[in-house]
């Protein structure tokens, strides 16, 4: 392990309804404005983005039950653990092209970022992070459970034993808690806001709830307490980091108060703290609703390949986006 970030992304992570995505909470273009800034302000270029296939039937169905994945072609139960009224009124076959299968290119992401993980030693989806899918249910804007789906395919082909998830995001990851429950083999770590959804709340192996109005001093004081200890007990092969952005004071879903620069802090500490172990970490994007989310979450992936290069070339000049780029992340 060499300590080189390794970046994952693909356009088809993105979901277009002709505008009407733009209605919805999640700005699902977060994710081609963080690439497309990464790529105009020199630290990436096409060739060193690694591009996943979307996640296979078999690695879905060692997290999901067959009845959940064939209601999947059901638009109306789509709608709903999407939170998005008008995905039922569209056909199955165009949902499932148009809104699913990018959720599926997306968790084969995460599944091929943990792979590389293991090989540079950090790795980052530009994507996934869908932590309230669980085996028999999508809720939460969530469809596909992305993280337990690429530790158990880790685990299958004896990749990884022992797993961290340290589940950041201003939700809990009630999903992933119960798609992971009662292993052993798992360690789950989730700092989330108190009285927000999901309510009721599941149980993790260790939940931090935080009051509204939390700030950078009081979470960053938090998470510093009780990673070092974790790492070192649970001795973990890698690490899943859920770096949601709707910590950001202002979120118009949680009431955190984090600043950008707290943000860019907590996944920094997380990161360098799995550098420093020598423990693989597996970085995905999570939530955030903000309009400032994708730029804060843009700020700390440019810190990461900063502080350790890329697993291919060095950072580039910067450039001025083409009219193509500009329109697609619009």
């Amino acid at each position: 392990m060499n300590r080189r970030v390794a970046v994952v992304y693909s356009q088809k992570y993105q979901i277009d309804l002709g505008g009407a995505e733009r209605l919805h909470n999640f700005d699902i273009r977060k994710y081609a404005k963080i690439y497309l800034a990464l790529s105009t302000d020199g630290f990436l270029r096409p060739e060193d983005v690694f591009v996943p296939e979307p996640v296979s039937r078999a690695d879905l169905l060692r997290i999901h039950t067959p009845q959940y994945l064939a209601s999947l072609r059901d638009p109306a139960r789509v709608a709903r653990y999407l939170e998005a009224p008008i995905v039922g009124a569209m056909p199955a076959p165009l949902l499932d092209a148009t809104v699913l299968q990018p959720f599926r290119y997306a968790t084969g992401g995460t599944i091929l970022a943990a792979r590389l993980a293991l090989q540079y030693g950090i790795a980052i989806n530009i994507g996934g992070g869908y932590h309230h899918a669980k085996p028999d249910k999508g809720e939460g804007f969530c469809v596909y459970a992305d993280m337990p789906i690429a530790i158990r395919t880790l685990q299958a082909e004896r990749l990884v034993r022992r797993v961290l998830v340290v589940d950041l995001d201003v939700h809990q990851g009630n999903g992933t808690a119960v798609c992971l429950a009662g292993d052993r083999s798992v360690f789950i770590f989730d700092m989330h806001q108190a009285g927000i959804f999901p309510v009721p709340k599941e149980k993790c192996d260790l939940d931090v709830e935080l009051d509204a109005g939390t700030g950078d001093g009081a979470y960053l004081a938090l998470l510093a307490r009780h990673l070092p200890t974790l790492l070192d007990r649970a001795r973990p092969d890698i690490v899943f980091l859920q770096a949601g952005c709707d910590v950001l004071a202002g979120d118009p879903l949680a009431g955190l108060a984090l600043t950008p620069r707290g943000i860019v802090r907590r996944d920094a500490y997380v990161i360098d703290s799995c550098a420093g172990r020598k423990v693989p970490v597996v970085m995905v994007t999570g939530g955030g609703y903000s309009p400032q989310a994708w730029q804060v979450q843009y700020q700390s992936i440019r810190r990461t390949i900063e502080t350790y290069g890329l697993a291919g070339e060095r950072p580039y000049p910067p450039r001025e986006p083409t009219t193509k780029e500009q329109l697609y992340t619009k």
